[in-house]
């Protein structure tokens, strides 16, 4: 499918497809976005102890980025797991310009180390960030009682229904500890339904730039 390098409203670039008119990340602001549904409603209720990440769609690796940085305030020591069935090449990833917007130099070869690291490995990024890259189809997941959290990322219902099943979430709730969290930025009732139909909480949280809403779930 056809592609290329866009730059979203809050200056931030993603990747766009052109086929399917969808983009990695939101046009109204890449970097906004990421901050907003997987820091602010994921990563921030969780400080000073050690958790496990899984991210469905590691894509750009723009979460992982934020993620990394954010982990040194927070007090974390941050397990991340990175899920991508269709990696983004090394030439699309040195067009973004996510280390010049988040103003986090100090992280540029953080960023070029976690693009540059084989598949299917585990490597320390920096001393409280671990990042394991993993290809394959979502539907391959097997972990059960993992991760503290889940950042959802997959590519919009419109364009992949497959990804927001009630199959794929009952994987995502397996996967899960018990108070675990998976943040999306999606807000579709039938989302929001099949998350429900295998057990999770579900609120709804005011949404980023451009979405009024995006959803919050958890395992009780």
């Amino acid at each position: 499918m056809k592609r290329k390098i866009i730059t979203t409203s809050d200056g931030s670039k993603t990747i766009h497809i052109e086929d399917w008119n969808e983009q990695y990340h939101s046009i109204h602001g890449a970097v906004q976005e990421a901050y907003h549904v997987f820091i602010k409603s994921g990563l921030t209720l969780f400080k000073d102890r050690s958790i496990s990440i899984l991210e469905i769609g590691f894509g750009t690796g723009l979460n992982a980025l934020v993620t990394c940085v954010e982990a040194i305030n927070l007090g974390l020591k941050v397990d991340y797991i990175g899920v991508e069935a269709y990696p983004v090449s090394l030439e699309e990833i040195e067009q973004l310009n996510y280390i010049e917007q988040l103003k986090a130099n100090s992280f540029e070869d953080d960023f070029r180390k976690m693009h540059a690291m084989a598949w299917e490995e585990s490597l320390p990024i920096t001393d409280c960030f671990q990042l394991h890259k993993q290809c394959k189809d979502f539907m391959e997941i097997q972990d059960v009682d993992r991760f503290d959290l889940v950042y959802f990322d997959a590519f919009g219902a419109r364009v992949q229904p497959e990804l927001w099943t009630q199959d794929i979430f009952s994987i995502m709730y397996k996967a899960l500890k018990t108070n675990g969290i998976l943040v999306t930025y999606a807000a579709k009732g039938s989302v929001r339904r099949a998350m429900q139909a295998v057990n999770f909480s579900v609120e709804r949280l005011p949404g980023p730039p451009g979405k009024r809403e995006m959803l919050r779930a958890t395992k009780l």
